[in-house]
């Protein structure tokens, strides 16, 4: 199942999209961002170290940007939420038992 805000990405065609894979989609109430509390938690993130950090003087290359960003923060970066583990490394250990 996904879970997401009612932003205007996740209507129509997002969710007949994943209606046609047979994926459940679920709207959380409007006014309750508590209620996708981890997303949330990931935007502030990506806000503070990531996009504070951009200098947009110049060429900046934001897809390469955010590939970068992307693959340190899930495969280097430690999260306190997994006990000072990356999310690869959590989720490596759970496909292991």
């Amino acid at each position: 199942m996904f879970r997401t805000d009612n932003g205007h990405e996740f209507q129509t065609k997002f969710h007949w999209h994943v209606g046609d894979l047979g994926i459940e989609h679920a709207y959380i109430r409007p006014g309750t961002p508590r209620l996708n509390g981890k997303v949330e938690r990931s935007h502030l993130t990506d806000k503070r170290e990531f996009y504070q950090m951009l200098d947009y003087k110049g060429d900046v290359d934001l897809r390469k940007k955010l590939a970068q960003w992307e693959d340190y923060y899930n495969f280097l970066r430690p999260h306190s939420a997994h006990m000072g583990k990356t999310p690869y490394e959590k989720l490596k250990q759970r496909m292991l038992g």
